[in-house]
């Protein structure tokens, strides 16, 4: 026997052997068989390659349809080794989860005036120097809970086709950050699962999960996604369980038609025991917002439409097993346990927590574990570390200075060695001048977020304007009227030369163009279920509703071709579209008559959780009105991309004032 088999401990030489080898040690879960695959009520557990850079010792990936049924075995390929129990009854070990959810591509934040915000450099420099510090009984895990995509200029390196693919910057960072594992949020999908595929073949390192997402035409379940994976590290068995939102994802897509999302509680159920069975602890990542059915969360600035969420998953899971579990949430944008851990975030003994978005925290999870004892003498305590903004502007001696990013905050040698090339590879596109604005009065950040949910806004003019003058080159002709959703307008513009970046921060979203038919009696239809949707002064007047935010209700702006008032009525229920004309003729005569209505993709689709599908209209608006299911027209899917259109036009104007469109006409009036 060599040197290095006489000093291998108990936990090494479980770690080693086969599976067969140490039958007594495992559960009846499991089963070897030869030729292995996954039938009816099984899943196939193969072992995977970790992300070099990351804190799991051993990986095992779970395979099979996890939406089938129950699962009732675990199969493997004979002679594979499985993750065994290495740890005598009792013993302790720490888990250390760091997570994040909803960076949608906030990886370093640019700013000319106040210097960059280094937001994933940050949290690299906390872990690592948190795994440097772990003891011998301490595991640290890394872990995103989904939404890595959409929101930043970074999106750009994905490209619209496969042609135009550079590399997935978040998944490429992820890797090179020592991510350990991630989920599928909604977001994921807004390029299409063609990109999303790329993305994740070319650059994640590390596992992605989602048990509810299936039948994808370019996803391939089992290759470029798992339902689950088990990790090993420290003596530790961690289970880890993806979920992915059935209300936001953007399904039904020309492109993927196939592509579905599937309860999230039913994918719990079926899954959970299995998995539960041959771990220490279970971690479910969840992207499906915290709360259930419709539910006040940070995300939407009111109520939100979440579905089955964080409450109902956590309900489900609780009772199915003896073992600790965690639930690290994402989607709606919440922070959760910002104070230590507050007793409405456990449900069942399930302890949830999240993040809140964009990268301005990250979270820590310490959880002490003893063998072989479930729940039993097993504790948590949760924070939150704030990712510091910079401001280069503020002086040492000012009483915000120490609450800054300062150079020693972020590890420098990860955003020069990942981030900057992905800068590099943006810096033509970032810089890139498209026109000028003469004049920011009316569409200033300050005003356009200050307007957005009750009047008239110049900004959304513009765009819907110019969305209509640049359709006479569209392959299916000029639309009548074009619209856009109040939540999509994330900023304003500064007077002087305006930027790509600029523009793109004003409309981060990945929306395509879809142009439906409706007769006039449809649009005053949608009209009236717009004026329902407005903040209304009493709401202003009580002070609950943070403008700045999302308020999500499915607002709607028009192009100038349709003219309307609001009447507000006593109440939301009451409030109506008056006095309303398209292109100067009273609707009350075009009721019959057809018109082409440009839509955005987020729009066309039902506005998911913001309600334009039927469901009542959302964002706190009392009295469970019913909305107008939009998803019902029938649309021309363009391909075009709407923020590409309106760059474009842009150009041709060379700047931005109110001589081209970027005014407040009286088109819209309230009162």
């Amino acid at each position: 026997m060599s040197t290095t088999e006489q000093n291998m401990s108990r936990r090494d030489f479980l770690k080693s052997t086969t599976a067969a080898a140490g039958l007594a040690a495992l559960s009846t879960m499991i089963v070897f068989r030869a030729n292995a695959a996954a039938g009816p009520g099984e899943l196939l557990m193969s072992p995977a390659v970790p992300n070099p850079k990351g804190a799991f010792e051993r990986l095992f990936l779970l395979k099979g349809d996890p939406l089938a049924g129950p699962v009732r075995t675990i199969v493997t390929e004979t002679g594979n080794p499985v993750p065994a129990p290495s740890l005598a009854p009792g013993e302790r070990r720490v888990l250390r989860l760091m997570h994040f959810n909803d960076m949608h591509n906030h990886l370093t934040d640019q700013h000319s005036k106040k210097g960059d915000t280094h937001r994933l450099s940050q949290m690299v420099k906390m872990v690592r120097e948190t795994r440097a510090a772990a003891s011998d009984s301490e595991a640290v895990f890394f872990v995103s809970v989904g939404d890595d995509h959409t929101g930043s200029v970074f999106d750009e390196l994905v490209g619209w086709s496969p042609e135009d693919f550079v590399t997935d910057p978040a998944y490429r960072a992820y890797s090179a950050a020592g991510l350990d594992i991630a989920v599928l949020g909604n977001h994921e999908f807004d390029r299409g699962a063609e990109l999303l595929r790329m993305g994740l073949k070319r650059d994640a390192t590390f596992p992605v999960l989602s048990a509810n997402v299936h039948g994808s035409a370019f996803l391939d379940r089992d290759e470029d996604y798992v339902c689950a994976a088990i990790a090993e590290a420290k003596g530790l068995r961690v289970g880890f369980i993806g979920l992915t939102t059935a209300v936001d994802t953007r399904v039904g897509q020309p492109s993927d038609p196939s592509l579905a999302v599937a309860s999230p509680v039913a994918a719990i159920r079926n899954v959970l025991p299995a998995v539960a069975e041959v771990c220490d602890v279970v971690v479910i990542l969840s992207h499906c917002g915290f709360g259930s059915g419709s539910h006040r969360s940070g995300k939407a600035g009111a109520a939100r439409m979440i579905g089955e969420g964080d409450l109902d998953i956590a309900a489900a899971a609780g009772p199915l097993t003896s073992k600790p579990i965690v639930l690290l949430g994402g989607h709606s944008h919440t922070m959760l346990n910002n104070s230590g851990i507050d007793t409405d975030n456990v449900v069942e003994g399930v302890l949830i927590a999240q993040a809140e978005a964009n990268g301005k925290f990250l979270g820590d999870i310490s959880m002490s574990i003893a063998a072989e004892n479930g729940r039993k003498a097993w504790f948590s305590s949760v924070s939150l570390h704030p990712v510091k903004n910079r401001d280069d502007r503020v002086k040492a001696d000012e009483p915000s200075y120490a609450s800054l990013e300062h150079e020693g905050d972020y590890d420098a040698a990860f955003e020069a060695e990942t981030i900057a090339p992905l800068l590099k590879a943006l810096e033509s596109k970032l810089a890139e001048e498209i026109g000028q604005v003469s004049d920011d009065e009316l569409v200033s950040t300050e005003r356009t977020l200050a307007d957005r949910y009750i009047r008239e806004v110049a900004i959304a003019n513009f765009m819907n304007d110019a969305l209509v003058q640049r359709s006479s080159t569209f392959p299916g002709g000029q639309i009548d009227i074009a619209l856009f959703n109040a939540t999509g307008l994330q900023t304003g513009i500064n007077q002087g030369p305006l930027t790509f970046k600029a523009w793109y921060d004003v409309m981060p979203y990945a929306d395509n163009v879809h142009v439906a038919t409706m007769t006039g009696a449809q649009i005053l239809e949608m009209l009236d279920n717009n004026a329902k949707r407005f903040v209304r002064p009493e709401e202003l007047a009580a002070g609950t509703l943070d403008l700045t935010q999302f308020v999500s209700r499915g607002l709607l702006h028009f192009s100038s071709a349709l003219r309307y008032r609001v009447d507000l009525g006593a109440s939301a229920a009451q409030a109506k579209a008056v006095d309303v004309t398209i292109a100067g003729t009273p609707i009350g005569s075009v009721l019959d008559k057809t018109f082409k209505v440009a839509f955005n993709t987020y729009v066309s689709l039902g506005a998911f959780g913001e309600a334009w599908n039927g469901k009542p209209v959302s964002g706190g608006v009392p009295g469970d009105i019913p909305s107008m299911d939009l998803r019902k027209l029938d649309y021309d899917h363009t391909g075009l991309v709407y923020r590409n259109e309106i760059i474009a036009h842009i150009r041709d104007l060379k700047v931005i004032s109110a001589e081209t469109g970027a005014r407040l006409d009286g088109r819209l009036v309230i009162g």
